[in-house]
C-alpha cells in the first residue's frame, strides 16, 4: 500500500463510517468503459460536491492490494453484473493534485509525480525497467504485472487553476498528453482513467487539450448526472431518517436541476445541515466563496445588469461554448457566467440554455458579494433597490411608482413592454436586493388566480410581507380590489404578520416615454 500506487481502502472505509449516501452505482458506469475507447472520463463539479469521496471510493474498489468486498457489501454496486469481475483487480495510480502541489517544489509538479510514482512502482515490482519517458515505465510495468492500470486523478485542474505561469500549465498538460493521448501506448497501459476537477479540460484554441477524454460537466452531465450531488429521492431518504425539514432543505440547497435526474442538491451543505440541525450557508466555508466578488466585478459590457437580474431571480441566456476552461481567459460576460456555473454559483438549464441562482445558500453569497463590489453602477443599483424596499414598507406610493417606472423604461424594449413575463422581470430587477430581508415566491396559487410576486420576510427581518403586481390599463384601486376578490392573501394562510398589497399600474396605450405609473399600497386586514 502506497501514497500514489495502490493507496488502499481506508479512505472509503472512513467515508462510510458516518452517514453515507450510496453513490457506488458510479463504479458500474466506469466498469462499462473498461477496455473500450470511452475509458477516459473527466468529471467536473464545484467544490464540496463529493469529488474526492468518489475518487477514494474508486481506489477502494479497484486496488488489488486490499480486500474491499466487506466494504461494498449491500451497496448498489454489489448487485451489478460487473462487480466481481473488477473488484480489487487492478494496480491503481492515485494522484491528489492539491496535495501534490503542496508537497512539490515550485515548478516541479511533473518531476515530482514521475519520481514518486516510479519509486513506488519499483518497491512493488523491482523487475520493472525504468524508461526516460514515464509512459514507457508504465508500459514496462504492465508487461511485468500482466494487467493495465486504473488511473485516478483528483482535482486534476488544480495545477491549471494555480499555475503561476503558462510554462507550468503547458508542462503539466504535455505530461497528461504523453500518458493519455499516446495512441501506441495508452490503450495498453490504461484500463480506465477517472479525473475530477472544478473546470472542464483546458482548451487549446477551441479544442480540449486532451481530446480523448469523455467530459461530463455542470452544463452537460449526461449519464453521470445522478452523481453530481444528492438527488431528490436521496434527500427524502435522509429527511425520513433524521426528521429534517425537507421544504427548508429544498429552499436552501436545491436548484441544480438536471435533465436526467431532476433536482440535485449540494451534498456537503445537506450533510452539514443534518449534523448541525441548522439551515445556513455552508458555502462561505469553502475557498470558492472568496472568488465570487472578483468575477462579478469584471468590467464586461452588460455584466453588472446581468448580475442584478440574476439576483432578482431572473433567468439569463448564456453561450457556454466559448469558455476556455480556465480562471483568467474571458472574452465577455458569457464566459464569466459559464465559469460561475462550473463553480456552482449558477445553475444551468440544458433545454433553455439559461442560468439562474439555484438556492438560498447561493443567494446569500451573491447578496454579500454585490455589496462589496466597487463598480459605480452596481452600487447605484443596490442603493436604489434598498430605497425601493424602504419606500414600499413605508407605503410611499409615489416614490414606489416612480422607481418602478424608471426600471420599466430603462430595462424593457418597446416590443416586450407589455409582456407579462417582462413585467414580472421588472419587479424582480427593481427589488433585486430583497434577499437581505425576504424570501421570494412567484405565481403563488391562491383562490381564483396566482399572485405575481410575494416577498415573504425572513424571521429576523421584522418587516411586512409584500404582495406585488404590475398591471396595465386598470385603476390601481380596482386592481387592489381584484386582489382581494381573488382571495390572494389566502396564499399566506397561517402567516400572522403584517401584509401589504402593492399594485402598480400604467396606461399601455400612452406614447412611449409617457406611460405614467401609479401605485396604491394597502395594509391587508383579514
Amino acid at each position: 500500500m502506497g501514497t500514489y500506487l495502490n493507496p488502499g481502502n481506508r479512505g472509503f472505509e472512513r467515508i462510510i463510517s458516518r452517514t453515507y449516501v450510496d453513490k457506488t452505482g458510479l463504479i458500474g458506469l466506469i466498469n462499462q468503459t473498461i477496455g473500450t475507447p470511452d475509458n477516459l472520463i473527466c468529471i467536473s463539479r464545484p467544490r464540496r460536491f463529493g469529488k474526492s469521496f468518489a475518487a477514494q471510493m474508486l481506489c477502494s474498489y479497484y486496488d488489488k492490494t486490499c480486500d474491499s468486498s466487506g466494504l461494498f457489501h449491500g451497496f448498489k454496486i454489489s448487485g451489478d453484473e460487473t462487480y466481481e469481475r473488477y473488484l480489487n483487480h487492478f494496480d491503481v495510480i492515485y494522484l491528489d493534485m492539491t496535495g501534490i502541489i503542496g508537497a512539490a517544489k515550485k515548478g516541479e509538479i511533473v518531476p515530482f509525480i514521475i519520481r514518486n510514482v516510479t519509486q513506488e512502482l519499483l518497491e512493488a515490482y523491482p523487475d520493472i525497467k525504468v524508461q526516460e519517458a514515464f509512459f514507457g515505465t508504465l508500459a514496462n510495468a504492465v508487461e511485468v504485472t500482466g494487467n493495465p492500470f486504473i488511473i485516478i486523478i483528483d482535482e486534476w485542474d488544480a495545477p491549471i487553476r494555480e499555475a503561476e505561469s503558462e510554462k507550468e500549465q503547458r508542462q503539466y498538460l504535455e505530461f497528461l498528453r504523453s500518458v493519455f493521448k499516446n495512441s501506441g501506448v495508452t490503450a495498453k497501459i490504461i484500463a480506465a482513467a477517472y479525473m475530477t476537477g472544478i473546470l472542464p479540460i483546458k482548451k487549446d484554441g477551441s479544442q480540449s487539450a486532451i481530446s480523448d477524454f469523455q467530459e461530463y460537466s455542470m452544463t452537460a452531465p449526461l449519464e453521470f448526472a445522478e452523481y453530481v450531488g444528492f438527488t431528490e429521492n436521496e434527500v427524502h431518504a435522509l429527511y425520513d431518517k433524521y426528521q429534517s425539514n425537507f421544504e427548508k432543505m429544498k429552499q436552501w440547497y436545491d436548484g441544480y436541476s438536471l435533465n436526467q435526474v431532476g433536482s440535485v442538491y449540494n451534498p456537503n451543505s445537506v450533510m452539514r445541515a443534518i449534523r448541525t440541525k441548522r439551515f445556513s450557508s455552508y458555502w462561505i466555508q469553502t475557498s470558492a466563496a472568496d472568488s465570487l466578488m472578483k468575477y462579478i466585478s469584471l468590467d464586461y459590457e452588460g455584466l453588472s445588469k446581468t448580475i442584478a437580474e440574476l439576483s432578482g431571480g431572473i433567468e439569463i441566456p448564456v453561450d457556454t461554448q466559448g469558455f476556455s476552461n480556465d480562471l483568467i481567459t474571458f472574452h465577455g460576460k458569457d464566459d464569466v457566467l459559464t465559469l460561475l456555473t462550473h463553480l456552482g454559483y449558477l445553475a444551468y438549464d440544458e433545454d433553455t440554455q439559461k442560468v439562474h441562482i439555484p438556492n438560498e445558500e447561493i443567494r446569500l453569497e451573491f447578496a454579500k458579494a454585490i455589496r462589496q463590489v466597487r463598480q459605480a453602477d452596481t452600487l447605484q443599483r443596490v442603493r436604489e433597490s434598498d430605497q425601493l424596499i424602504f419606500d414600499t414598507v413605508q407605503m410611499k406610493e409615489d416614490a414606489v411608482a416612480a422607481q418602478i417606472e424608471k426600471i420599466h423604461i430603462e430595462e424593457t424594449t418597446p416590443l416586450f413592454y407589455n409582456n407579462e413575463q417582462a413585467l414580472r422581470s421588472v419587479i424582480k430587477l427593481a427589488y433585486f436586493s430583497y434577499k437581505d430581508y425576504y424570501l421570494k415566491f412567484e405565481e403563488l396559487p391562491s383562490g381564483n388566480g396566482c399572485v405575481d410576486i410575494v416577498y415573504f420576510p425572513k424571521k429576523d427581518a421584522a418587516l411586512p410581507a409584500l404582495l406585488i403586481e404590475l398591471k396595465w390599463n386598470k385603476s390601481a384601486s380596482g386592481a387592489i380590489n381584484q386582489i382581494k376578490d381573488r382571495h390572494y392573501p389566502e396564499a399566506l394562510e397561517g402567516y400572522g404578520g403584517e401584509l401589504l398589497l402593492v399594485e402598480i399600474n400604467y396606461d399601455k396605450d400612452a406614447p412611449a416615454g409617457q406611460r405614467k405609473h401609479t401605485c396604491i399600497i394597502e395594509k391587508y386586514l383579514s
